[in-house]
């Protein structure tokens, strides 16, 4: 089954009010029916982003969501796919990809997924497709 993967600019996008990129995202996610995977990097980024720049209560809130969804699947990264990012990010210079990007970049290819709902252009640079 197609799934897509999901990514910190979008949760935060999704959960802030005030984003430019509010409505997009929330409605792209509203009309999508694609299953959503995103992973413990992306969680523990998204929360941290979430009371750094707005407060604990929407960290809270955001990570009840996803605790409760159905509709997301929550992978927690293996030993092997963490020494395969850093060999990713030890390897691609050229990039100003983050160690999180290269995490996802990674699960994406282990589990066939071509397209994330990010607002990352470094997902793009990487191969994938991107939405909105």
């Amino acid at each position: 089954m197609k799934t897509m993967f999901v990514d910190t600019s979008a949760w935060f996008a999704l959960s802030c009010r005030q984003d430019s990129d509010h409505l997009a995202v929330r409605h792209l996610l509203e009309t999508q029916s694609l299953p959503l995977l995103t992973t413990d990097y992306i969680l523990d980024e998204t929360i941290t982003l979430l009371q750094a720049r707005l407060n604990h209560a929407y960290a809270v809130r955001f990570l009840d969501r996803v605790q409760k969804s159905s509709l997301i699947q929550l992978i927690y990264l293996l030993p092997r796919q963490i020494e395969a990012a850093m060999t990713l990010f030890r390897n691609r210079p050229d990039k100003n990809w983050s160690f999180t990007d290269c995490t996802s970049f990674i699960v994406m290819e282990e589990y066939q997924i071509d397209t994330a709902f990010t607002l990352d252009k470094h997902f793009r640079q990487a191969g994938f497709q991107i939405k909105p």
